[in-house]
């Protein structure tokens, strides 16, 4: 059965250059994940399902306007979780209500947390490793407008690869 999830990209050019701060700093599983906000996080869904599952993402997105992020300095999820991100300052709200939204019909799950926003930075590293990218992100800072979300499927060798794009094309109210 296919492992899917469903996230905002962060665009070019801080994908890249957060990505390659995970590389560089030993989080193994960067180089496999584009870097993004998720909305839903890997979820196992039944080939057949696929269909119903892009409908509703397309619902979804016909249903909300783009909107903007900006990003802004650290955060952590120690001790419950061993992972070091940046955080939203602008677009909380918004991506909050996008994620509540994809998060229901075909794709409605129970969180083992509550659902934060945010961007990975470092994960499962030992605590030199993401005190240190705490450190070296603190001052990261980008804004960018949120026009779409992706559907990504995992490829067992591949990693996490966008299989389908849902512009937000709702009107502001």
């Amino acid at each position: 059965m296919p492992t899917i999830g469903v996230s905002i990209a962060v665009p070019e050019p801080w994908g890249s250059r957060m990505q390659d701060f995970r590389v560089t700093n030993g989080d193994l599983q960067a180089s496999s994940i584009p870097t993004h906000i998720t909305l839903v996080p890997p979820l196992e869904v039944a080939p057949d399902r696929l269909p119903d599952v892009e409908q509703h993402l397309e619902d979804v997105a016909a249903s909300l306007p783009s909107y903007d992020i900006h990003l802004r300095g650290t955060g952590t999820f120690r001790p419950v979780s061993p992972v070091v991100f940046v955080s939203l300052v602008e677009g909380i709200s918004q991506t909050e209500r996008l994620a509540h939204d994809c998060r229901r019909g075909p794709l409605a799950l129970d969180l083992s947390h509550p659902y934060h926003p945010h961007v990975t930075v470092a994960h499962l590293l030992d605590d030199e490793g993401l005190d240190r990218a705490f450190a070296e992100m603190a001052g990261f800072e980008c804004a960018f407008t949120v026009t779409e979300f992706h559907l990504y499927v995992h490829d067992a060798d591949h990693g996490w690869k966008a299989t389908h794009d849902f512009p937000l094309s709702g009107s502001a109210t």
